[in-house]
């Protein structure tokens, strides 16, 4: 493998390794700043951040690999770790230094993966992270020693407070211009003459382009997957049983693999530690032993979690009211002046009606997901994640699953694209596909603007409790709530049907609490939130567009049209007549309204919704929701902007104070046959628990089938939950209107 130069590059790639919990991420933002993206590795679903940063005039190019305790690939996000230290990726050549972050409170631990590293033979540098934590349990680290011995720099910094962040740029900045010293095997010679043999082998057979560690790796993992990544399974080649061969007489000269590795390491570890922790003699009891306490008890701990989650979702609904008002106003003041710029016809149709009302009726709920993101960041940054995961362990077992599928769970209440992907995580091939078919059940912040809009506009504004209790904020805890239920069904129904299976032993690490950096939580909130923002100013454009299109399109001319527009002609010329006649302007606006629900009623997307309406009927619901649930399979939030278009929210020009014109547009839409008032609350929960449960996300469905590796699985997916959501929403407004009469 290439080592730097005596010079070193003028840029150079750094690569962050280390275990979940250790401060990783965090350090990576820290290091980066605003300089970050955010995407995947060409070919996989593994989530690539980068990040860019400068020392005395070098750039510094930051890669946040996937947290991992091993290099022992058995995962896409292993085996990804393991490519880019080896450049074995086309797409990304080996970094040039390895940046190693340890926790200071757990080295025994994270040394392990140290070693692993460290045979890569590239400059690496150990940063020594929660040093703080370190020394309030009473730990005291050499850190001189400690370099010492593993014949490396090593950096105390404590990510979360940016300190120590410049020596450790530093101390990066002068590995580049040194060599590494070469490695030597922790391995017995047995083991190291069986891995030369097979290097030689493969460099016959594939060519010298194979690194060793890999080869090592190759021949200590039983389980198969590297040897499947590596497309060694091939009937004609020999090199399977040259491996299995490998592997028997290691075992016979009292090597066994993989179990070797497990001891050379650990021993190494020991070795390396001796002298340098000094322990007390008692272990204090720390702030976060106290606290685990109280959060990790079984009753307490479970009433805190429920409180934390109602005042997460009271104050999405309270604090976000004032800037969605502000975003609603801004909106109806550019549709107003844009309207008012251009002559009656389609284009100012399409700009007013199709893209500023069909995006800005989702940007109103942008507020909603910052907050919600807000939360979920803050969360994650204090340590309090680990928790609930330990929490709901008892209950997932009880459903068949495990700990270790809440975190994939609670990452979908954001997105279920990176839930499904968090699956990864859990070893067990039943477990796995369980919680991938159930995390979309999650209310996702694509389905937050569906409840926010319809809550607020047709659930009363009451309070109880004392008025700390809002009767809004508890509809959206029920709409989450009822994604949690069904999923816990759902889950419960697989593991004793199609995925029968045992349930496997949680065991995880509990990071220690800290107090979560603001500028770490803003920036992931702000992250996320722009991410939102960039598909409301793509594909929700571009869906609000054809969503018009086809609500505008034919605009054929029927006979009852013909007769309100001769009306809407005689009721213009006594209006310019009298212009103060206060009935005439109302008969105006009332034909208008007459000849355009007409002209959506006969339109491509109207057809459509006719054509189901005797479907959705049951429901509640006419032929415009019913078209609109349609034009919202690319993405739910797509639901909202072609309300819009259909109930012209972004045409309205008063200023409606405390109630939006959004809101109000749909307040006054009415059942055509009858005039009767179309929406009503039955109406609403129908339609919020239909999206609650439904498949409308086509994204999700296809990392389903990339995830799966088959069509089976999203086809499955999509089929359960559309089936669901169709029987709850039925039952909802049924079950509704018969306790309202």
């Amino acid at each position: 493998m290439s080592k730097a130069s005596a010079t070193g590059p003028s840029t150079a790639t750094v690569a962050l390794i280390g275990n979940p919990n250790t401060g990783k991420s965090t350090l990576f933002s820290a290091l980066a700043g605003i300089h970050q993206k955010v995407g995947n590795y060409p070919g996989v679903t593994v989530e690539k951040k980068v990040g860019q940063t400068q020392v005395d005039g070098r750039r510094l190019t930051l890669i946040d690999l996937p947290g991992t305790y091993s290099l022992a690939p058995r995962s896409p996000d292993e085996m990804v770790a393991v490519d880019v230290l080896t450049g074995s990726r086309e797409d990304q050549p080996a970094p040039h230094v390895v940046l190693c972050i340890v926790d200071a409170t757990n080295l025994e631990r994270n040394l392990y993966l140290v070693s692993q590293v460290l045979e890569m033979g590239l400059p690496t540098v150990l940063a020594l992270n929660m040093i703080d934590l370190a020394r309030s349990r009473g730990l005291t680290i050499d850190a001189d020693k400690l370099a010492s011995r593993l014949g490396l720099p090593v950096v105390e910094v404590q990510a979360n407070k940016k300190q120590g962040l410049e020596k450790l740029k530093q101390t990066i900045n002068s590995v580049l211009d040194q060599e590494r010293p070469e490695q030597p095997s922790l391995f017995p010679p047995a083991f190291v003459e069986e891995v030369d043999a097979l290097s030689t082998a493969m460099a016959r057979s594939s060519g010298p382009g194979v690194p060793r560690y890999l080869v090592e790796r190759l021949l200590l993992d039983t389980s198969g997957y590297l040897q499947e990544h590596m497309l060694l399974n091939d009937r004609e080649s020999d090199l399977p049983a040259q491996v299995l061969g490998a592997r028997d007489r290691l075992k016979q000269a009292g090597t066994p693999v993989p179990a070797i590795e497990a001891m050379v390491r650990y021993g190494w570890v020991s070795r390396v530690l001796e002298g340098v922790i000094s322990r007390p003699e008692t272990r204090p009891v720390t702030l976060s032993d106290r606290l685990d306490r109280v959060l990790t008890h079984r009753v307490w701990g479970t009433l805190i979690f429920g409180l934390l989650m109602v005042i997460m979702f009271q104050a999405m609904f309270s604090w976000s009211q004032i800037p969605s008002e502000w975003i609603d106003q801004g909106v109806s003041a550019v549709g107003s002046r844009v309207g008012s710029l251009l002559a009656e016809g389609p284009l100012r149709d399409l700009l007013v009606v199709g893209v500023i009302g069909g995006v800005g009726a989702v940007l109103v709920f942008l507020p909603q997901i910052l907050f919600l993101f807000l939360f979920i960041a803050i969360l994650e940054d204090c340590g309090y994640m680990a928790r609930a995961a330990y929490l709901m362990d008892r209950l997932m077992v009880k459903l068949g699953l495990s700990g270790k599928s809440f975190i994939p769970l609670l990452s979908s209440f954001a997105c279920a694209i990176p839930g499904v992907m968090a699956t990864r995580v859990i070893e067990n091939r039943r477990d796995r596909l369980t919680t991938m078919l159930i995390a979309p059940l999650m209310s996702c912040s694509a389905r937050l603007p569906v409840y926010t809009l319809l809550i607020a506009a047709f659930i009363p504004a009451r309070r109880f409790a004392g008025g700390l209790v809002n009767l809004q904020a508890v509809t959206m805890f029920a709409m989450y709530m009822v994604g949690i239920v069904t999923a816990a069904f759902v889950a419960w129904l697989l593991k004793r049907t199609l995925l029968k299976g045992g349930t496997p032993p949680f065991v995880m690490e509990l990071p220690a609490y800290k107090w979560p950096s603001p500028s770490i939580v803003l920036q992931r909130m702000f992250s996320q939130g722009m991410g939102f923002v960039r598909r409301a100013g793509t594909m929700i454009l571009a869906v609000s567009v054809l969503v018009w299109a086809a609500a505008y399109y034919p605009r054929e001319q029927t006979a009852q049209v013909r007769a309100w527009v001769a009306e809407k002609v005689r009721v213009e010329k006594a209006l310019a007549s009298a212009p103060e006649d206060e009935a005439s302007r109302d008969r105006l606006s009332e034909i208008e309204a007459r000849i355009e629900g007409e002209h959506q009623r006969n339109s491509y997307l109207g057809q459509a919704g006719r054509w189901i309406e005797p479907a959705v009927r049951p429901l509640g619901w006419d032929w415009r929701i019913g078209s609109a649930a349609i034009a919202s399979f690319p993405a739910r939030e797509v639901v909202v902007a072609t309300l819009g278009v259909l109930f012209e929210a972004g045409d309205e020009p008063e200023n409606l104070g405390e109630t939006s014109s959004f809101h109000s547009a749909l307040q006054r839409a009415t059942w055509p046959d009858t005039g009767k008032p179309l929406f009503n609350v039955p109406v609403a929960l129908s339609l919020m628990v239909f999206f609650a449960l439904c498949a409308q996300c086509a994204a999700t469905l296809a990392v389903i089938r990339r995830e799966t590796n088959s069509y089976r699985w999203p086809i499955f997916t999509f089929a359960y939950m559309t089936t669901l959501a169709y029987v709850g929403a039925l039952i909802v407004y049924q079950v509704g209107m018969r306790i309202g009469s």
